[in-house]
């Protein structure tokens, strides 16, 4: 279960990294930036593009080891807890936002709270 829960995440953002990094005008104009200099292209891209690859392969590589799954979960927990609340937090104080920035927010309080229903599941954890 967990090694499935790890393996989407890394799919995710696998297929994140490649959507911002191949079409990084329209993304970029979707999340709400909007226009980007030379060195808001490099930063969005290294952001959006390097960044999310790494949370791929280091999703991927957990998840292919099983002495490393409860490992990526804890990974994972400790990922989304605080995205999850810098999400709602700016979501509620710059309301209204775009539609993306709802559904990226909404995905990854699903994420979240998988990632806890697991974790509760997982024996001898504390």
């Amino acid at each position: 279960m967990i090694a499935a829960y790890l393996y989407l995440n890394a799919a995710l953002y696998a297929l994140f990294a490649l959507w911002c990094t191949l079409q990084w005008t329209g993304t970029s104009a979707n999340l709400g930036y909007a226009s980007l200099d030379n060195s808001g292209r490099s930063e969005y891209l290294v952001v959006y593009g390097g960044l999310q690859w790494g949370l791929a392969a280091s999703f991927l590589w957990l998840a292919n080891d099983p002495a490393l799954r409860v490992i990526g979960l804890r990974f994972a927990l400790a990922l989304y807890i605080p995205i999850v609340v810098y999400r709602v937090v700016t979501i509620l104080r710059f309301r209204p936002v775009r539609s993306v920035t709802g559904v990226v927010g909404a995905l990854e309080i699903l994420l979240l709270v998988a990632g806890l229903s697991l974790w509760l599941l997982v024996p001898g954890k504390h």
